[in-house]
């Protein structure tokens, strides 16, 4: 399995995860075991996505039918902004935690986003710190957290994340946290990673490279992350795109593929109303 790894650690992630935003219900347990099955080990919920349940449930069917060892998968959720201090944080950990019993403790826990007008992801970081040591989850990190966020939580606690969970598509490169995240040690996941943009897959260069490589224009763009070793998360409940996506993790593009791609992020490219600098998850 493809992996990228923390240069200060051993912890490290799949190539490419899965998402589950808007998959509830037994619909949504579905997705999950069959993502699973079709070979993928990162599923990623959240305390605000109301799936948690879900997800639990379509990891344990996989489980019992030895699609996957536990131990193998890395099961992720978030606590939102509107959880922020240490006690309420606790609180939506343990929430999560009960939500997800089924299948043990929570592998990966990330903080949503920073909130910086709260001004309280510093005593949500200890919460996670907190639920660490209980065990409710086996790593802690975040989400949408900028270069100042992550250098405040290791000075006031001295614990870094080991994930960074970020905005990146080719409108939105985000090469510069990419690299902050790098450069302190810490892991880059992408979310919307092909973007929510209607035309992106009909841009002449990514329709250029999928055709070099014989790909669809959605498997070079999550080929373009993996190269830049970042984890996309794309999101599918159709079996064969699942397999579509995760394949993407074995396309090697050339440097000169991924600088063309990378080229296409525009200063408007940031998705509407999503700069971690002032937005305030509610």
């Amino acid at each position: 399995m493809s992996t990228q790894q923390d240069t200060t650690s051993t912890y490290t992630l799949p190539a490419i995860g899965f998402g589950t935003y808007t998959l509830r219900g037994e619909s949504g347990a579905e997705a999950v075991r069959s993502a699973i099955e079709n070979g993928y080990r990162l599923i990623d919920s959240a305390f605000s996505y109301e799936n948690e349940a879900s997800v639990a449930l379509g990891v344990a069917r996989a489980v019992d039918a030895s699609l996957a060892e536990r131990s193998e998968l890395t099961v992720t959720s978030k606590v939102p902004g509107r959880h922020f201090g240490y006690d309420e944080a606790l609180a939506a950990i343990e929430e999560s935690a009960a939500r997800m019993a089924p299948i043990g403790p929570i592998d990966l826990y990330l903080i949503h986003w920073p909130n910086p007008k709260l001004d309280k992801y510093v005593d949500t970081w200890r919460a996670l710190i907190e639920a660490r040591e209980r065990g409710l989850v086996r790593a802690i990190g975040v989400s949408n957290f900028l270069p100042e966020h992550l250098d405040r939580l290791e000075r006031e606690t001295g614990v870094l994340p080991v994930v960074n969970q970020i905005e990146s598509h080719p409108r939105f490169p985000n090469t510069e946290q990419v690299g902050a995240d790098a450069e302190r040690g810490v892991l880059t996941e992408a979310w919307s990673p092909i973007g929510r943009s209607s035309d992106l897959l009909q841009d002449p260069v990514i329709g250029r490279v999928a055709e070099a490589h014989g790909i669809t224009p959605a498997q070079a763009v999550l080929a373009w992350h993996v190269s830049r070793g970042v984890t996309p998360i794309p999101k599918s409940s159709t079996p064969a795109r699942q397999v579509e996506n995760l394949a993407s993790a074995q396309i090697r593009l050339e440097p000169s593929e991924i600088e063309e791609i990378t080229a296409l992020g525009r200063p408007d490219g940031r998705l509407a109303g999503q700069d971690p600098a002032t937005y305030e998850e509610l």
